[in-house]
């Protein structure tokens, strides 16, 4: 599957199917500081991703008013 990455900006090719949370753990990531989106779609943990899907990984950002 292609993986994109955001901040820093890279692409990466995985092989699938794994599910979602298989796939941070890979690649060594907090499942609580990111969102998972495929297509348009925010993912779960338990999502299965499929070895032809495209998948975007961005930090999250949180704010708040002053």
């Amino acid at each position: 599957m292609k993986v994109l990455l955001r901040n820093p900006r890279r692409e990466l090719e995985m092989p699938g199917p794994m599910r979602v949370h298989a796939l941070l753990d890979r690649l060594q990531l907090n499942r609580e500081s990111v969102l998972v989106i495929r297509g348009d779609t925010l993912v779960t943990g338990d999502a299965a991703l499929a070895d032809h899907d495209e998948v975007e990984i961005r930090p999250v950002i949180s704010g708040g008013a002053r």
